[in-house]
């Protein structure tokens, strides 16, 4: 009996320790697991708009995809278009006391930018008098001043119609979620839960490419601003010089 009970005894501590160990084991293995990798932003943004559906997100995508793409190319031909005015009228006042009229064209012709453009219309009508290059580059300055602002235009039609659509996807998917609870005679949650996180979604998404179109029209009405200051102090310095030449 004596000999059983040891036995037993022997058993159990041998299987306390088993437990211990695996026990001990498994802790370790939690403690060393790495936790699980939260979605990445792109994986959970393609997330969203699959679940926002087709329909009017590819339309708020398009509006996004066009105005980028009008915002860029009036990003670079606005900084193309933008001139070291000082240096330029320092260098036409030099043409015109060293060369004349046709060095100051010269120097315009190979200048980018409308000032340089505003400046050439200018001097090319200096010989009917000051009065005639004052209106050619009043006139000139307009002509720029569309050329500079062209397109951008569009850029806030999309950002107007952006969050429009997204409101748009709202409100149809309210409709069809309360068509959901009228079908079915009973206010239950899982019905309308889907119906108006997609609704949801659609207004989100439009209100992201609203903002995110905003920035870009702001900073190109700020550089248009900039540079039609530019010209109109500009144009002002010429006719002074032009004076100043005819004297």
């Amino acid at each position: 009996m004596s000999m059983f009970i040891a036995s037993f005894a022997a058993n159990a501590n041998t299987t306390n320790t088993t437990n211990l160990a695996v026990s001990s084991s498994i802790q370790e293995e939690e403690q060393e697991a790495p936790p699980a990798e939260s979605a990445s932003f792109t994986q959970e943004l393609k997330k969203r708009f699959i679940e926002g559906g087709p329909g009017f997100m590819g339309i708020v995508l398009i509006c996004l995809i066009l105005g980028l793409a009008i915002a860029i190319e009036r990003i670079i031909f606005l900084n193309l278009a933008s001139t070291n005015t000082k240096k330029l009228t320092e260098g036409v006042e030099e043409a015109l006391s060293s060369g004349g009229v046709e060095a100051a064209k010269e120097l315009c012709r190979n200048t980018k930018g409308p000032v340089a453009s505003i400046f050439y219309q200018g001097l090319d009508r200096v010989d009917e008098g000051v009065e005639s290059a004052e209106k050619a580059v009043v006139a000139y300055g307009g002509v720029q001043m569309g050329q500079l602002e062209k397109n951008v235009s569009w850029i806030s039609l999309f950002i107007a119609l952006a969050p429009m659509l997204g409101f748009m996807g709202t409100v149809i998917g309210m409709i069809q979620a309360f068509d959901k609870i009228e079908a079915a005679g009973d206010m239950q949650p899982s019905l309308v839960a889907g119906g108006i996180k997609v609704a949801l979604l659609t207004t989100v998404f439009g209100l992201v490419v609203a903002i995110i179109l905003q920035v870009f029209y702001n900073y190109i009405v700020a550089k248009i601003d900039g540079i039609v200051n530019d010209m109109e102090d500009a144009s002002i310095t010429l006719v002074d010089i032009l004076v100043a030449h005819k004297k």
